[in-house]
């Protein structure tokens, strides 16, 4: 029996929520491609920025944009 664990796929998409101020700026987080973020899946610096960046649409980032990820 192989008890090794298969690695999971990397994400194809990220969740992309882009600075208003600064063009070069933005928060990605890995999603699914009807832009679910698996909260569980980030670390915690992670899930703190993400809370973070959802909490501060329109005031300092656009509304988020799924697009393929810059990994892949």
């Amino acid at each position: 029996m192989n008890t090794a664990t298969t690695p999971q796929p990397r994400p194809r998409y990220e969740l992309r929520f882009r600075s208003l101020f600064d063009d070069g700026r933005a928060y990605a987080f890995p999603c699914d491609a009807a832009g679910h973020v698996d909260m569980d899946g980030l670390s915690e610096r992670a899930r703190h920025n993400y809370l973070y960046a959802r909490t501060v649409i329109g005031r300092e980032v656009a509304m988020p944009a799924v697009q393929p990820s810059a990994t892949h």
